[in-house]
């Protein structure tokens, strides 16, 4: 057994009659990490989730959590170490939080009396729902619904927490405290596997992604390392009120690429350290210059390069020189 990995799935398909939700998929969730899975409508993440839980067997290939095949004779020792907050998570709207909270006590084996109730306390005070713990859950707003979900995943403290769109329905400040809180999980050794709408979002927070499309994988990895691997040499936007002079950089011998836009270009270079001798140039011949920028590739840009690569997407996907920083938002029910 690989302790590296929580969640290891080699070469999985899924068939419901003659639709293949899931075909020949490969993802890893690593220990310790935030793994999110991005994909548009139909990418087969929800299906993943459900192999992962051991609600759907693969009908070839492996799934393993924790060295466990979930859909087993083993898997209730898996479900036992998942915390699950689905899309639409199921509560019950004529009973209060608390009694949510602590009926979901009672089937995570917590028991009763006043250790279980410190627990559901302490749970629910994380997502700031104790104030309405004695309200009816029917009477509760979308925000208050998707908190009291979370505070239920995390009461027994899960190895392995499944979270799809966790932030749904909440206002920023929530958001934020939510996005938090699911990184501090992880720095005491929890596992985390996420779907989210929000490229920023994500952009922040995953460790690892794991680009899903028509049922498999089509890149995975640590964000970082997939947009070296796509855009491996430095750029640098130079801003000048005479863009006619950057033209000089053509011929620059640190200069690999060059793009001009009307007030500025986009320059490759072998190395940030070659800017201060590009400005030296451009200085010596009078190009005025506004301002000098190094280039950063965004998740966003990282995802649809991967889209286009695999033919998913046309056209120029990204503005030069890097993300518009606008958030951007994928429909990533499976």
């Amino acid at each position: 057994m690989d302790t590296s990995l929580t969640i290891d799935i080699h070469d999985a398909t899924k068939r419901f009659g003659d639709v293949t939700a899931l075909s020949q998929l490969n993802m890893v969730a690593k220990t310790g990490a935030i793994t999110v899975l991005l994909g548009p409508n139909g990418a087969g993440k929800t299906t993943a989730i459900r192999m992962i839980t051991g609600s759907l067997a693969p009908d070839e290939g492996t799934s393993r959590v924790f060295g466990i095949d979930p859909a087993g004779p083993d898997g209730e020792e898996v479900r036992r170490r998942c915390g699950v907050v689905t899309a639409k998570p199921s509560l019950y709207d004529r009973l209060s939080g608390w009694d949510n909270l602590r009926y979901a006590a009672e089937l995570y084996g917590l028991g009763k009396g006043s250790a279980a109730d410190a627990r559901i306390f302490e749970a629910a005070s994380l997502f700031a729902i104790e104030p309405a713990l004695d309200q009816k859950v029917g009477g509760y707003s979308t925000g208050m619904k998707t908190r009291l979900a979370l505070a239920r995943a995390i009461l027994h403290e899960p190895d392995l927490l499944l979270l799809d769109e966790p932030t749904s329905g909440l206002d920023p400040e929530s958001a934020l405290a939510v996005l938090d809180l699911i990184r501090d999980m992880t720095s005491d050794g929890q596992t985390v596997l996420m779907c989210t709408h929000l490229l920023l979002e994500a952009e922040g927070l995953a460790d690892e992604i794991v680009v899903m499309q028509a049922g498999t994988s089509l890149k995975a990895g640590a964000p970082a390392e997939l947009i070296a691997s796509y855009w491996p040499v430095e750029q640098v936007r130079i801003t000048s009120t005479m863009p006619e002079g950057l033209d000089l950089l053509k011929r620059h011998d640190r200069v690999l690429a060059f793009e001009r836009t009307d007030d500025s270009a986009i320059v490759d270079i072998d190395d940030q350290s070659a800017i201060p001798a590009l400005v030296a140039d451009l200085a010596s011949r009078k190009v005025p210059i506004s301002s000098v920028v190094p280039v950063g590739r965004s998740l966003e840009d990282l995802y649809f390069a991967i889209r286009r690569e695999h033919g998913s997407v046309e056209g120029e996907l990204a503005p030069p020189g890097g993300s518009s920083g606008r958030p951007v938002r994928l429909d990533v029910a499976a």
